[in-house]
């Protein structure tokens, strides 16, 4: 085994309990030992071990094996993961097949071989850490989301980007991605965890402002079976699901202030518990995180904690809005015209030069995100070869010099066109922007994903 293994043992009879500890310390394990069945469980709760070696019978019942077999059903409801071995001096067909019906990985009858008891707990540990990590894997993939994107940065203004990132991004530095909405922060995270040592590991990604606080603490830090309603299995959480790689928490900002201490904690120490579950796990995790709001304000107001926000931005990477490096935007048009045009099979050879001038004389108060949303719809309503002006439906509606008429418009471009109006007043705040409309900034958070903004 590349590990040492954390074996615990069950025994009324302490020098049992010493013989196996010999037995197994001088083969490498690490060993605790436990007296009854309630020791058992308040070790378990305490700390992950690789498998369980425990006697049927204690002193309530020292010929039936039933109290051993209550304990193992209450492990194997605790963590079905766990290998369980069971062993007892009263020995007998029905008593072993009743522990394997109820979980038992294997069987061994007192007195012990040496050798095939060493066997048999290599086997299981083996076993028991192949099926965790399958089911890890198998969370991973639940989570997991987004692809590889080329990272456009022709600009002046993007320079600054592309070497914090190349200097920073192979280090097991925090970073603090900040700018506008939309501005591409998903993107840099991404091309973070790419060049890192953790590229190969995985990279789990949270929208905050989509996660209600009372399911905060079971998504970052999982939960055990039976810790609240509907909890009707474990599971891991999302600092888990990237231990070894990178976890992305997108909109920091939007974090309650009560809940700022749960997440500095686990920054702190690395050391989280599931819910319902007072076992400590240790996690390695290498965190970046997004923001559109001005976290220095936001301390200064006291929604967030100056502690916690010094954990985070170890480093800053700010990008810059859409409008700071309109030299990339025909570059990122035609990115998104391929990318659009392939996935909805239609032929085009690009941008009119009127449609390109449309595109150039737009402000963009939802940066590259607007801009994507903008070619998506004119590769769906292009009847032509190439992409025309009133294709983008920027025309009348959307750019600085004309409001359009109110009148002539649906209710949802005229909403969205006074939210657009209010970012480019406020360089894309959305705080400012909701308080500007009067809305709370997560029903603007709603509308901006509604719209593409």
């Amino acid at each position: 085994m590349t590990a040492a293994s954390r074996i615990l043992i069950a025994d009324d009879q302490r020098d049992v309990l010493e013989s196996l500890r010999f037995l197994l310390k001088t083969e490498g394990f690490l060993v605790e030992t436990v007296t009854s069945p309630r020791l058992l469980l308040e070790a378990f709760k305490k700390r992950e071990f690789d498998a369980v070696l425990m006697d049927l019978n204690y002193a309530r019942d020292t010929t039936s094996g039933q109290e051993g077999l209550d304990l193992l059903q209450q492990l194997r409801e605790l963590d079905d993961t766990l290998p369980v071995v069971v062993m007892t001096a009263w020995a007998s067909i029905e008593l072993a097949v009743e522990a394997m019906r109820r979980g038992a990985r294997d069987f061994v009858e007192k007195p012990w071989d040496n050798q095939r008891l060493l066997t048999i707990l290599r086997t299981q540990v083996e076993l028991g850490r192949a099926l965790r990590q399958s089911r890890r894997l198998a969370a991973e993939n639940q989570i997991l989301r987004g692809t590889r994107t080329e990272l456009i940065a022709g600009a002046p203004a993007m320079k600054p980007v592309l070497a914090l990132i190349e200097r920073v991004g192979p280090s097991d530095a925090n970073v603090l991605i900040t700018g506008e909405n939309g501005t591409g922060k998903n993107l840099v995270a991404r091309l973070l965890h790419e060049v890192s040592p953790r590229a190969e590991a995985a990279m789990i990604t949270v929208n905050l402002p989509g996660l209600a606080e009372s399911v905060f603490e079971s998504e970052l830090f999982g939960h055990v079976r039976g810790a609240f309603t509907d909890a009707r299995d474990d599971r891991i959480g999302r600092f888990e699901a990237a231990d070894g790689g990178t976890l992305f928490l997108d909109e920091i900002a939007n974090l309650p202030i009560n809940l700022q201490p749960k997440l500095l904690r686990v920054l702190e120490s690395g050391e989280l518990e599931r819910v319902g579950s007072s076992k400590t796990s240790r996690v390695d995790v290498r965190l970046v995180s997004a923001t559109n709001a001005d976290l220095d304000a936001e301390v200064a107001a006291g929604h967030f904690r100056q502690d916690l926000l010094f954990r985070l931005n170890t480093v800053e990477i700010r990008l810059p809005p859409l409008r700071d490096r309109r030299e990339d935007l025909a570059a990122l048009a035609d990115t998104f015209l391929r990318e659009h045009a392939k996935r909805y099979r239609k032929s085009l050879r690009g941008f009119s030069s009127e449609a390109m001038k449309t595109l150039l004389a737009h402000r963009w108060p939802g940066n590259v995100r607007e801009l994507a949303h903008v070619v998506e719809r004119a590769v769906l309503m292009a009847d032509g070869e190439q992409v025309r002006p009133h294709d983008l439906g920027l025309s009348a509606n959307t750019t600085d010099n004309d409001f359009g008429a109110f009148e002539q418009m649906t209710l949802d471009e005229v909403e969205r066109l006074l939210i657009e109006r209010a970012l480019g007043r406020h360089d894309g705040n959305v705080t400012d922007a909701a308080r500007a409309l009067g809305v709370s900034r997560s029903a603007l958070y709603r509308r901006l994903e509604k719209f593409g903004l």
